[in-house]
């Protein structure tokens, strides 16, 4: 959980793919794989080095890739608070 925060604070987003493959079996079907991962957009470096492993090592091609990206947390969003809140 450490490690998640000190992505987000670095701009990191939480980015999730869904790659759409041929079986390499049976050309004609689709198979969907999901995947997620903290990511820096605009240049999505997790996901590029993702996407360049399957196309060298898994026998699916790829088909399509979509994907959202959610920026978890800014600057504007993250400040330092003082204060107390005394419930009865």
């Amino acid at each position: 959980m450490h490690r998640e925060m000190e992505l987000m604070l670095k701009g990191y987003g939480l980015t999730t793919a869904q790659i759409l493959y041929r079986m390499p079996d049976h050309p004609a079907l689709l198979q969907t794989y999901i995947w997620q991962q903290y990511d820096l957009a605009p240049d999505f470096p997790e996901m590029r080095g993702f996407l360049k492993f399957w196309e060298r090592e898994i026998e699916g091609p790829i088909h399509s890739v979509s994907f959202v990206h959610a920026k978890m947390i800014s600057a504007t969003e993250w400040r330092a608070l003082k204060g107390d809140f005394v419930l009865h």
